[in-house]
Order: C-alpha cells, then structure tokens, then sequence
C-alpha cells in the first residue's frame, strides 16, 4: 500500500497528515521542534504509524509522496535571524530599500516610524555603471567597483548577495557580470540576481525581493538539506515536495534555489484544503468561502470566490508601508496575531489586549505545564470548560487546568472580574480581532461576507467559529474534520506550479506584436525547463496561463489580466484583452475608462504539473442523533450552560444530526457549538453548521452598554 505525507510545521505545531488508498485520512500533532525540523514531524508519524499499526521507517518507506510546507522562513526574518546579507545596487541608489514605497498607514501626518531597512547602508554596496530603459549600456560597468564592493562585502563577513541593478530587466548584462565576478572573487557567498528572480519593472519591489531571497538561501540550504537528509535516513524513498507561497508545490532543488518562496507556504495550503471541503461537502464546484486558518500562533484569513483562490502581490512582513515586501505574487493570506498562544494582557490605562504575542510552543500557554506562566487564549478556553484537560490533542497533551486559572488570575484581578468573566472577555476580544480582519478583507476586494461560506481549520478552529459567523451575519460554517491540520490536508491536494516572468512594455495604441512575441517566448522556454524537471512526478496533465500586468497611462498600480489562448497575434486579440483589462479594473475599483486604452507591463506564464491527487473518502451514513459521553458546565459567550453534552467525534457519522449547546472532540480540534446552532455531519465526515439567528456576543455588550 502506498501513502501519501503531508506536513506543516508552524510556529506552535507540527501537522502530519498521511493518505492511504483508500483516502482515509490520519492525522497527527506535535509541538514544533526548532533544533531539527525532523523531530516534531517523526513524533506526529510516530502516532499516526500505531494506528496503522506499523512503525514510522515501514510507513516512510511505503509513501510515496511527502510535502513539506513550514514557517521557518518567515520565523527567521522576523525575528531576525536570517544570514548576513550585502545589498549590490546601481550606483546613485543606496535608499532604495529604505525609502520603499513612500506608503504610510494613517496619512501624512502619522508619527509611526519606518523599521531599518532590510539590508543596513554599511552592507549597501553601490555598483559604477548604467543600463537605460530601453536596454542600452549608457554608462559601461566598472568592474573594479565590483570587485571593491565584494571584498568589502566579504571583509564585513557576509554570507549572501542580492544584487538588483537598473533596467536589469531589459538588458541583464551588468548583473551576469556581477555574478561571474562574485563566483570568482568570493565562490563561498550565496547570490541572487533579481532579473532572473523578479523581473518587473518596479525597482523597490524587485530589490525587496531579491534581497530577502538571498538572505534565506544559507539558512533554507541547510534546513531542507537537514529535512532531506533525515527523510532518506528514517527510509524515505519517495518524492519530496515543498509547498511554494503561491499554492503549489516545488521539487526540493527548486526550492533551494528560489527560498523567497516558502515564505508563507504553509499557510498558502489552506484555501486548497477549503475548496476541496466546500467542493466535496457542498457540493459546489465553484464555492464562495472565507478561509479562517487559527493555529496556535496566528489566524490566518483567506478568500475563494467562484472556485478561484485569491492571489496578491502585497505580501508585507511585518506593516504594510512600513514593512519588507517580498514583492512576488502569493496566496492572499492575511495573519494576525489571535491564535491559540495569543497572550491576553492589560495596558496601563486598563485596556485588554489579545495577542499580538504568543507563547509559542515553547514554554506554550500556562496550561500545557511547560513553565509558561502567562495567560493565552487557550487557557482561557479551558477555563470555559471548551477543552478537555486530559483530552486535549486526543490526550496526547495533558492540560493544566490551575496553572491556567492562575494564569489568568493577574488579569481578573486588574479588571476587578472573577476569572471566568475575563476568560470569557479574552475569547470575545480575539474574535472581534478575527472579525476586523476579516471585514478588512472581504469589503476592501467588493465582497460581503454574509454571501460567503466560512470553511474553519487549525488546531484552534472551532472554539469561536460559530461566533466568528454571527458576528460577521455569515449563516453557514464547515469544519472538515482534517481542521486541526487544514494547512497539511491542503498540501495533499497541491498540484507542481511555478509562475515566470518577463518584462516588455508596449501600449495598446501603440502595441509592440514582434516584442510580446519574444516575451512569451521566453516564457514558453522557461516553461518547458519546468516541465522537464517535473517530468519524474508523474502528472497527469500540464496547464499553461498567460497574463499581463496592465493600467491605464498615469495610473500607479497595475492589474494582472487573463491573457487568452497563446497569446497577442492580432488586433482581434489586442481588443479582448483591452475588455478584459476595463472589466477586471471595474470588478477591483468599481470603476473604469473604456476611452482610455492601457499599457502593458510585465508579462507572465503559470506553469501547472497537475498530480495524481487522494482518492476522496467514503463514509458510510448511519444514525440520525448520537449520544453525549459525558456532561459539564461551559461558559459560552452569552451565557453559561450547566449541562452541556460532550461528544466524541468519532461516534459522529455521516447523517448525524445534533443542535447547541455541545462540545464536539476531535483529536486534533475542539468544536464549540454555541446554542442555537445547528450541525449536520456530510458524507465527507466535515461538520457543517447553521449558526443561527442568535445575539452575538458584542450585540449582547452593546445592549448592556445602552441599559446603563
């Protein structure tokens, strides 16, 4: 029997997923381990190897497929632990990464202060010579400046080299040379060159991008490398697939190669995992979801509209503005700080705040025993009676229910509430938290929530899911029963998907047919490199998609437009892609200006391997109702409910029918069902909830408020 792993390492949990051919689906869960990726992932199989009764080297050996998405990119630029990079640039242009964008969130008069730049001035290096926009050598490339620069560079102890020159784009001659001088000069530093990373024309994005990729290519070498390594010494033999920002996934020297692009990897397989849930338990092909991913230190929001997952290219780390860009298109996942290890404090003035900082995995909230002593979300939530102190991660981790409360208790204490109410007051303000961020989302791109499905995954998920809806009027949610491990299950689905670009501006008045011929080209070859590489995957089938970035003369932003067929032949072809430019403006703006016609950019090709995906499973229906195991008193958000029945999932069968108030235990989530919401369980075994018509919990403030 051949199986199929999935992983997500996160910044609290390791998710393991693994497929048998029947598409049953096992799941398991350990605290990260941050020494060796290895180690969490081989505590997670270790569980999931029992219940197949085999042990973790028989279940590596019989996979043969493994996809690995983690945090631990976007970890170290956090925190700052990337490698020491040097910034190579055209000479006259040293602020480029400190200026950015000019952005500021509040207006002109905010007083919120810019972080340092990405790469600090002492390890920018300015490059003597100049290409022009129009591709010619206006100033020819001083080579001893080069030279200079990566001695300094070097004497400085770095480790990596982002070169971005100007107009690299058009004519990449100045930054090969670089290149070559760097192999020869310093062959031990790692580079990246931003034509062949990033080749669009705006000159803080490209240098962004090319930047961060250098710097996480020592780091990222040596943690796949590691991963890889210890895959083939526990007896894995099979292919090994790393999950891209972008949703897909790539083959591990690709990933190496281009490390900018796990950046936000795990997250990026949520919406997957989302759509196959509303695919699959709807049964809608072309579903409308908000995709709400609660890990134990963040929750992530995404968006699927029409079947289609959502894309940006303003992927910030850290503030918008005020942040690095990674200036390359992704997943549109939006993270803030309310996960399950979200810390609950009180400012001076009396102010509660949940997060944004977590206690992580390790020590973890109070509750977990591993010498955290500040109040998370997840204590809070035990202390409502949600979870079960020795049921918790389908009593793997037993949860300490008085270190929790005396957690909690400092901040009781300030606001002059008993424990309860302010764990009651830490769940609500997370969730209004979660709602902001989801309204922020879903109206700033033209869509109301309340026509959309919430699909809910992550360990956390369904301890306020149901009141994430009614706040937000949504009336439908669906937690699949993967939803401890959304990120991992999505994984599973992830077909082999690179995007290639290659710049060539023209205007439609104007259109250059012969240079968007050469552009797509280019693209068609770097295509096919891609589809040889993958040729060892197997697939099925290989879809290619042009676009274009396209605005109108004067505009500051750029949209990125189907392109049909195989390209722009003729002014039949050139007039449907300038309807489609004014119609995709007027879906993102509200407005549009068919008199004007556009300019056109950066031209593009998505390449899409598509695998042999799992089989879907198939569960039998059975009985109508299913019996409580036990009872207790939990505290929901609007009132407290003295005997509320507590299910096990596994007795829960397709058909299954249950009403709130109730607790339904999984093993890797809990699901709260508030009173008035109603669940039935799909064929798929997800849960599907109608929330019902009840107060939310800030409607309820709002009308004590008005009382007083």
């Amino acid at each position: 029997m051949a199986y199929r792993v999935s992983v997500d390492t996160g910044g609290t949990f390791t998710d393991v997923v693994v497929a048998d051919d029947h598409g049953a689906l096992h799941i398991g869960k350990a605290l990260t381990t941050y020494r060796r990726a290895y180690e969490g992932i081989e505590q997670a199989l270790t569980q999931i190897a029992a219940e197949l009764d085999l042990g973790v080297g028989e279940l590596l050996a019989q996979s043969s497929h493994f996809a690995y998405g983690t945090t631990r990119s976007t970890n170290a630029i956090v925190e700052g632990k990337t490698a020491r990079t040097a910034f190579f640039t055209t000479e006259g242009f040293p602020d480029t990464l400190l200026l950015r964008e000019g952005g500021r969130l509040g207006g002109a008069f905010s007083p919120r202060e810019f972080t340092p730049p990405y790469v600090p001035r002492y390890l920018t290096f300015e490059i003597a010579g100049r290409i022009d926009s129009d591709g010619d050598v206006f100033a020819a490339l001083d080579e001893r400046s080069a030279i200079e620069a990566i001695a300094a560079a070097k004497e400085q102890g770095v480790e990596s080299i982002g070169v971005s020159l100007l107009w690299s784009t058009v004519n990449p001659s100045h930054e090969l040379r670089v290149a070559e001088l760097i192999e020869e000069h310093f062959p031990e530093a790692t580079y990246t060159l931003s034509h062949q990373l990033n080749p669009i024309v705006r000159e803080y994005r490209r240098a962004s991008s090319t930047v961060i990729d250098a710097s996480l290519k020592p780091l990222m070498q040596r943690f796949l490398g590691e991963l890889a390594s210890d895959l083939q010494e526990a007896g894995f033999a099979g292919k090994l697939l790393l999950s891209t920002s972008f949703g897909g996934s790539w083959p591990l020297a690709r990933m190496i190669e281009r490390p900018i692009y796990s950046v936000g990897s795990g997250p990026s397989m949520a919406p997957i995992a989302a759509f196959e849930a509303g695919r699959t338990s709807l049964g809608d092909e072309r579903p409308d979801l908000i995709v709400c991913d609660t890990g134990g230190t963040t929750f992530d929001v995404g968006l699927v509209s029409a079947g289609e997952i959502h894309y940006s290219v303003d992927t910030w780390l850290g503030e918008k503005w005020t942040g690095h860009i990674t200036g390359t298109k992704s997943v549109d996942v939006r993270s803030i700080g309310a996960g399950g290890g979200s810390i609950v404090s009180v400012d001076d003035g009396g102010l509660v705040h949940v997060g944004p900082e977590s206690a992580g995995a390790d020590p973890g909230p109070a509750c977990y025993g591993r010498g955290g002593t500040l109040p998370t979300v997840t204590d809070a939530a035990l202390i409502l009676g949600y979870f079960d102190p020795e049921g918790f991660i389908g009593g793997k981790l037993a949860l300490d229910l008085d270190a929790a409360r005396s957690a909690m208790a400092p901040v009781a204490d300030r606001l002059g509430i008993s424990i309860e109410q302010a764990a009651k007051g830490a769940l609500v303000i997370a969730t209004q938290n979660i709602v902001s961020a989801i309204r922020e989302m879903t109206i700033s791109q033209g869509l109301d929530p309340r026509d959309l499905t919430i699909v809910a995954g992550g360990g956390a998920s369904g301890v306020n899911a149901v009141q994430i809806a009614r706040e937000l009027g949504v009336g439908r949610v669906v937690l699949p029963r993967t939803a401890g491990a959304l990120s991992a299950a999505g994984a599973l689905n992830a077909d082999v998907i690179s995007d290639f670009a290659a710049s060539c501006f023209t205007q439609a008045s104007a259109f250059d047919y012969a240079g968007v011929r050469e552009a797509l080209a280019d693209l068609d070859a770097q295509g096919d490199a891609f589809v040889a590489e993958t040729a060892t995957l197997d697939p099925l089938a290989v879809r290619r998609q042009y676009s274009v970035d396209a605005r109108y003369p004067g505009q500051v932003w750029e949209l990125e437009v189907a392109v049909e067929g195989d390209g722009v032949g003729d002014e039949a072809a050139l007039q449907r892609l300038e309807q489609a430019f004014h119609a995709e403006h007027l879906r993102v703006f509200q407005v549009n200006d068919p008199s004007q016609r556009p300019e056109f950019l950066v031209w593009k090709q998505r390449v899409t391997a598509v695998l042999d995906h799992p089989r879907e499973p198939v569960l039998e229906s059975g009985t109508a109702g299913a019996s409580p195991v036990r009872t207790r008193t939990v505290g929901f958000a609007l009132e407290e409910v003295e005997e509320t029945p507590i299910y096990r999932g596994d007795d829960l069968v397709p058909g299954t029918e249950l009403s709130g108030p109730g607790i339904i235990l999984e093993p890797t989530t809990t699901l709260v069902l508030d009173p008035g919401a109603e669940l039935v369980v799909a064929r798929s075994g997800d849960y599907i909830i109608s929330v019902g018509v009840n107060a939310t919990a800030s409607e309820l403030v709002g009308a004590k408020e008005a009382q007083r």
